[in-house]
């Protein structure tokens, strides 16, 4: 691609994107004047000075000194690359965007993170299809109806079950012509002297999903005897715990609706709410609220109330 076409490109999908509609998915928004204000996402601020211009496509923070076109929100909003911001973009637009004007080190970094995502995708879908449609799954549906839980509602989370195997999903992805290289970089499965085995058995899976609805990581509650009683994915280059929030795809739109966020502690707690009814639930992960979680919350909400438990460790929290 010669450097006309490309600037071409770059220009189509900014002009696809329109900025105050790609920022009011991070930001409060509120017009003022021929502006959008709003507290700016990139430092803390009590009182509103970062601006969107739709007339000029460009925002500013007049607190910090943030500034730019929709890119450059993109790619400091979500830490990315000028190439992955760019493709973000591209399919937010649906437009194909062509590989050529990524580098040999950022090609293959996209690539991983794809590859990334697709396994942790199919995992859930196997995990799920084990809960849902097996006889293996029968004893984690019967726990989920014991704690009241609907199969609409499994549904919805894509809740599974990972057999008390040991390579159960180990020859699911050989069988597949995975590498399982590629599924331990995952934290899916863990490698050792005798090859490699599953991370999860015997454990009811909570698939962890991003603002985009992709799975990064599962959240795992055993259900015979054994520690720890749950257990998460480890951090991957998808996925660092401190920085997600549980179930905050499925709550994002009534969050901004109401206007409030409810955080509880764990996964169960986020499923039961959404059941009845309380939709802007969501949950830390089992560590106390951090910086990063507290931040994507202030970008959806203008008032957050925790509901921890109230035995010591959540009082703690």
């Amino acid at each position: 691609m010669d450097r006309l076409t490309q600037e071409r490109l770059i220009e189509e999908i900014k002009e696809h994107n329109e900025i105050v509609a790609v920022v009011s998915e991070y930001v409060q928004l509120k017009p003022q004047g021929r502006a959008y204000v709003g507290l700016c996402p990139f430092h803390g601020e009590k009182t509103p000075s970062f601006t969107v211009s739709r007339e000029k496509q460009l925002y500013h923070c007049f607190g910090c000194g943030a500034g730019g076109d929709v890119l450059s929100f993109i790619m400091n909003i979500e830490n990315l690359t000028f190439g992955e911001a760019l493709r973000l973009l591209a399919e937010r637009a649906n437009i194909s965007l062509p590989d050529q004007h990524l580098s040999t080190p950022q090609r293959r970094e996209k690539e991983e993170l794809e590859r990334l995502y697709k396994l942790n995708d199919l995992a859930a879908r196997f995990y799920q299809k084990i809960l849902l449609q097996t006889e293996t799954g029968k004893r984690a549906l019967a726990y989920l109806k014991e704690r009241g839980i609907s199969r609409q509602t499994a549904e919805q989370f894509r809740l599974g079950y990972a057999p008390p195997h040991w390579t159960g999903l180990v020859m699911f992805l050989r069988q597949k012509g995975i590498p399982l290289q590629e599924a331990e970089k995952a934290g899916l499965v863990r490698g050792g002297g005798d090859g490699y085995y599953d991370r999860f058995r015997d454990r009811l899976l909570f698939p962890i999903l991003n603002l985009r609805g992709q799975v990064i990581g599962f959240g795992g509650r055993i259900l015979g005897e054994g520690q720890p009683k749950y257990l998460n994915s480890p951090e991957t280059a998808i996925f660092q715990k401190g920085r997600s929030l549980y179930g905050l795809f499925q709550a994002r739109d009534q969050i901004r609706r109401e206007q409030q966020a409810l955080i509880v502690e764990g996964y169960m707690d986020v499923i039961t709410a959404h059941q009845a009814g309380i939709k802007e639930a969501v949950a830390s992960l089992g560590t106390s609220l951090t910086v990063e979680q507290a931040r994507l919350l202030r970008n959806q909400a203008e008032e957050v109330i925790i509901v921890y438990d109230a035995d010591s460790a959540g009082q703690a929290a």
